[in-house]
């Protein structure tokens, strides 16, 4: 059979080729108002990130002074080309508002309806109404304390709780000096004297940053847990062999006898923390001992426990100083802000990359799973269950964009 010839003119013909379609950068209107919670002093975007966002062509807006508590003023904003404002109302007009504290019924009031309201969720009775209210302005809603990133860790809770545990060492040497009123020891290990006694009570991130910072100061740790998981895990990440225990009322109360320092860090699954921690055992630690119950919170570890301000931080009872101020992140405002910003900068960005909120929606399986409520639909079974408010699933609803 003989050979076919090729035309030689057909090689001059252009042919198909398939290319890949970009995703269509978008400009984000992005609003970050002042903080109006009790004691919220952090700031959800840093100057240095907002310069880079503005430089990617997306618009800010900040309200005054949004930024004074973390010592961020409106000087450093204008200079990183955000638009300063003097009306909240201004700020709750951009179509993404970024928050730190959940937003309030007044403040939902302000949206002009429609648009994407990122913040951090901290669930109470009180929260239905805040639901309600997303609902009906249509508003979606995302929790950034239950984005989760590429490893399933929570980016956001874990520097928070970094922050907290090494706070509250901090907060206890303090409290434990003559200058505050305390017994004049010194947290740690000196030559020749026996070290400080620190009894943690919870083996999450708080309870291990804690356990870190006592440690190198050169104290003595006992960490408690309910979850022997959580101690073996503990004790990985820590690198050294420590004293740990499952909470044991008596094994307890002998180590709290003994301590210059308890630190309460459980976290529960849901609702509130367990009081391990009894009123008759508070009753027999040494007098000028500090607590310091960073779970105040979700309601204490200690049943002693009442929650006190950063303006009024402490008060005693039995002889032992109880510092007990929510929200310990935020008495480090400045580095946890910047804590803040450096997972939800990325997230800004890579959202104008990609098109806007929906086409970042649908690429980011962890981003996606902190909505709570998407163009004015619950679509969190969880809060459904607990504010007896129908849901519809996130995943297909996307199908059908």
């Amino acid at each position: 059979m003989g050979r076919t010839e090729l035309d030689p003119s057909l090689l001059y013909i252009p042919q198909e080729e398939m290319l890949e379609v970009l995703p269509r950068h978008q400009s984000l209107s992005i609003g970050i108002p002042r903080e109006t919670s009790f004691q919220e002093n952090r700031v959800p975007l840093v100057p240095s990130d907002i310069s880079r966002l503005v430089g990617m062509g997306h618009d800010i807006t900040v309200e005054t002074s949004a930024g004074e508590a973390a010592h961020f003023q409106d000087r450093d904003f204008s200079e990183a080309g955000a638009r300063i404002v003097y009306d909240a109302q201004e700020v709750f007009k951009c179509d993404i508002v970024l928050k730190v504290s959940p937003p309030t019924e007044a403040e939902l009031q302000m949206l002009k309806g429609g648009q994407v309201i990122i913040s951090a969720v901290q669930l109470g009775n009180h929260y239905a109404a805040i639901l309600h209210e997303l609902i009906r302005r249509k508003a979606s809603a995302v929790a950034f304390n239950f984005i989760k990133d590429e490893d399933g860790i929570y980016p956001i809770v874990r520097s928070m709780s970094e922050i907290a545990g090494l706070g509250a060492i901090l907060v206890a040497a303090e409290y434990l000096s003559n200058a505050n009123g305390g017994k004049g020891l010194v947290l740690g290990g000196v030559t020749g004297l026996p070290p400080a006694e620190v009894v943690i009570i919870g083996a999450g991130t708080v309870g291990e940053f804690a356990a870190r910072a006592a440690l190198g100061l050169g104290a003595s740790v006992r960490v408690f847990d309910n979850s022997v998981h959580k101690l073996r895990r503990f004790q990985t990440d820590i690198g050294q062999r420590i004293f740990t225990s499952l909470i044991n009322e008596s094994v307890l109360r002998e180590s709290l006898r003994r301590a210059d320092v308890a630190i309460g860090c459980l976290r529960p699954r849901h609702g509130r923390t367990p009081c391990v921690v009894s009123e008759s055992m508070v009753s027999e630690m040494k007098v000028g001992s500090v607590i310091v119950d960073i779970s105040i919170d979700q309601g204490g570890v200690f049943e002693t426990s009442q929650v006190t301000s950063h303006h009024h931080p402490i008060f005693r009872k039995y002889g032992v100083i109880h510092y007990c101020v929510p929200n310990m992140a935020s008495r480090m405002a400045h580095s946890a802000s910047y804590a803040l910003s450096s997972v939800l900068a990325p997230i800004l960005r890579k959202m104008g990359e990609l098109g806007g909120f929906i086409p970042y929606l649908k690429r980011d399986k962890g981003f996606r799973q902190a909505v709570y409520t998407y163009n004015g639909m619950l679509t969190n079974r969880y809060f459904s269950e607990m504010f007896d408010i129908p849901y519809k699933d996130l995943e297909l609803l996307l199908l059908a964009l």
